[in-house]
């Protein structure tokens, strides 16, 4: 049954049109659309936009035009196209680590790692969905999934508020458009504390993290930033202060730590410190949900034996409870063992398909509860991806598995486990604006089952396009080097027109680093094939060229070397696991902690900027929090995340077409489009119009 007291949109007792193929062919298209703007801002700045919201709201426009659509029908756009963003995350994080480790990503396995990724997202998150969503609901707020479910109703609703959500869209698209399109101000304003060595403060100044924050509260937003306070203004700054005289190299950083900017800091040490209280935090989060998560499985077991015998019939089970059946996620699980295992292009042995299944259900457990907590714009999936390397290349180390073979199997497991994760957090957002619409759950893991197989069709082949579009050939010889011929010869024609064998350097040889080069016959390098993605090489013949930097891929990339050569950092990732047990102790939740502790202080800011503006709210409104779901600072919020979260994805667009540079509107405004201070004037201004807006249902009880 559902929620104690809590009524869904559309009752259960009604029946719309819900699952509907227009609905699923708009969801696949705009998946689509999603996927190919989120690849390339994953492997430009190692994040994406949470797609969902803005599907809804395309939804919305496009069958207002086209024929009116039900809200149930809507629901179905957004749950199938919000798997192409998830999918796209996973993919373009770890794919890229291939060509760092000196090999080819091939068209088939990131296809079949995509597929099998997300399908155990989905089926990983049945059994869950009644612990996590139905009796959690009003603990795991689901930020994001809230304000899907907001923007549907009042879609459906029209009048006042749909327009306080279409306001807010407007004001968040212009907003982007002028900031990140136009760059009238600063993005992120950094102010360097000069009197405090290595201190930094900064604040990535756009509306949807203020979204963000104003959704998850004050509580959870305050955590966040102490860990982001924790990171910039106590651990950088004591490494750089410690570090000062020091005359070597530390591993696993690559230049002296005197001469490492805060965020350089950051990358070296710092994000193995937040890794390992990300999974601290995650471990103890699924002890924490055990109970409910034992209790789902019991419901499930117990409809799957009175099925067997008869007892339960589609009556018995009202529709806004209707799962896919328990035998489906058992047989689908083991289907999915088999095919990992079996499945020539990835070489995974039967160890590594099991260490998928486990870890697979383990961290869409974790990725659930954070999306749960803080949304999915802030779920470090790649914290869990690298809890999965470190526990699959451990386990590789013990066994003797240090080859170059088994780096691609452990990259290959921990992608798999991260597109799973990722896509299980989207689906557990996309199951709780369900639960608020009063959807039924089998149409919508049906959906974003569909949304898997589309998406992941059409991925591999952007993916494998951006790195051919920027791979450069530069000429590199080295005297001392032979390349050893092997069984298989490649060949491809060189800058100079002449043909030259393939050879691919899997193990650093003196100075010849990890990469594709071309040989002659004589067996001596004459070019480097620097990739797109991920590559070293920043200008050719004295002109800049572009290359994708993919920094997620190389942090990957470092942990897979860094154990299966035994060099790993140990001790700052045992830092960041007692951090996370401190503050269990103390009474703080460790989980949004470490979150901040591994994100960006940027990202942290005005997230607690929002939460700041929730508690003014609430101390003036004095409103439950059933009737803050739908508030108007709720509404407005949700318009701000999906208005920006459109136009960044456009501006994506635009930036992969070249045409970023027409949209320049810096030049009009001189020196004020760079100053910090400018950039926090119209951040101010959306901050004041979400609280009047927030404030102004006071007097109408």
């Amino acid at each position: 049954m559902s929620h104690s007291g809590f009524k869904p949109y559309i009752s259960p007792d009604q029946h719309p049109r819900e699952f509907t193929f227009r609905a699923i062919a708009l969801g696949a298209v705009l998946g689509i659309v999603f996927a190919a703007s989120s690849v390339y801002l994953a492997l430009k700045v190692g994040m994406t936009v949470s797609a969902s919201i803005p599907i809804a709201v395309l939804s919305i426009t496009l069958f207002r035009v086209f024929g009116k659509a039900s809200i149930l029908e809507n629901n179905i756009v957004q749950t199938t196209g919000s798997a192409g963003e998830s999918i796209a995350f996973g993919v373009a994080t770890t794919m890229p680590v291939f060509l760092l480790l000196g090999q080819e990503m091939r068209l088939m396995s990131i296809l079949w790692m995509s597929l099998l990724g997300g399908l155990l997202g989905v089926l990983m998150m049945i059994p869950l969905r009644q612990g996590l969503i139905v009796k959690e609901h009003g603990k795991l707020t689901y930020p994001e999934g809230t304000a899907c479910a907001d923007v549907l109703i009042v879609g459906e609703q029209g009048g006042t508020n749909a327009k306080t959500v279409f306001w807010g869209f407007g004001i968040g698209a212009i907003y982007k458009l002028l900031n990140v399109g136009g760059r009238l101000w600063a993005e992120i304003p950094t102010r360097m504390l000069t009197f405090f060595k290595g201190g930094s403060v900064s604040a990535e100044v756009t509306p949807e993290l203020l979204g963000v924050g104003y959704i998850i509260g004050p509580q959870v937003s305050a955590n966040m930033m102490a860990g982001g306070m924790l990171s910039y203004l106590i651990l950088i700054p004591a490494i750089k202060i410690f570090g000062e005289n020091i005359q070597t190299i530390m591993f696993p950083a690559t230049m002296l730590i005197k001469d490492m900017t805060p965020n350089e800091v950051r990358n070296a040490y710092v994000l193995y410190i937040g890794a390992g209280a990300v999974a601290t935090g995650g471990i103890i989060s699924l002890i924490k949900s055990f109970p409910t998560i034992i209790s789902a499985f019991k419901r499930g077991f117990q409809t799957f034996l009175n099925s067997r015998r008869g007892k339960t019939s589609r009556e018995a089970v009202v529709r806004t409870d209707q799962d896919l059946p328990l035998w489906m996620v058992v047989f689908g699980s083991l289907g999915l063992v088999l095919a990992i295992w079996l499945a020539p292009v990835l070489e995974i042995n039967a160890v590594s398909a099991v260490l998928i299944v486990l870890f697979g259900f383990f961290f869409v457990t974790v990725s659930s509860r954070i999306t749960g907590e803080i949304g999915s714009s802030s779920n470090p999936i790649s914290g869990m991806t690298v809890a999965t390397l470190l526990i699959t290349c451990l386990l590789f180390l013990a066994v003797g598995w240090t080859g170059v073979s088994f780096r691609a199997m452990a990259l290959s497991t921990a992608a798999i486990v991260c597109i799973a994760a990722s896509n299980g957090g989207t689906i557990s957002q996309d199951l709780k604006t369900g639960f608020l619409v009063g959807a039924t759950p089998k149409y919508q893991q049906i959906s974003i089952a569909i949304g898997v197989i589309t998406s992941a069709l059409v991925i591999g082949l952007i993916v494998i396009a951006l790195n051919k579009a920027y791979t450069t050939v530069v000429p590199r010889q080295y005297s001392n080097y032979t390349a050893a011929k092997g069984a298989d010869i490649q060949t491809q024609v060189g800058p100079d027109g002449k043909t030259y064998q393939i050879h691919y350097v899997q193990e650093q040889t003196g100075d010849v680093l990890v990469g594709k080069y071309l040989v002659d016959d004589s067996s001596h390098i004459k070019y480097l094939v620097d990739p797109g993605i991920a590559g070293v090489v920043s200008e050719v013949d004295g002109k800049p060229v572009t290359k994708l930097d993919s920094p997620k891929a190389r942090l990957f990339s470092l942990i897979i070397d860094g154990i299966l050569t035994q060099k790993l950092p140990w001790g700052l990732v045992l830092i960041g696991i007692f951090l996370a047990l401190v503050m269990e102790l103390v009474g703080v939740s460790s989980l949004p902690f470490a979150v901040g502790l591994y994100l960006p202080l940027s990202s942290s800011a005005p997230i607690m900027a929002g939460g700041l503006v929730r508690a003014l709210v609430d101390k003036k409104r004095k409103t439950s929090a059933s009737e803050a779901e739908f508030s108007p600072g709720v509404l407005l919020s949700s318009g701000y995340i999906a208005g920006a979260a459109i136009t960044g994805v456009l501006l994506a667009a635009f930036t992969g077409a070249g045409w970023d540079q027409t949209i320049d509107f810096s030049s009009y405004l001189g020196s004020l489009a760079g100053a910090d201070w400018f950039a926090m004037i119209p951040f101010a201004g959306i901050m004041y119009l979400l609280y009047r807006t927030g404030v102004k249902g006071n007097n109408n009880k």
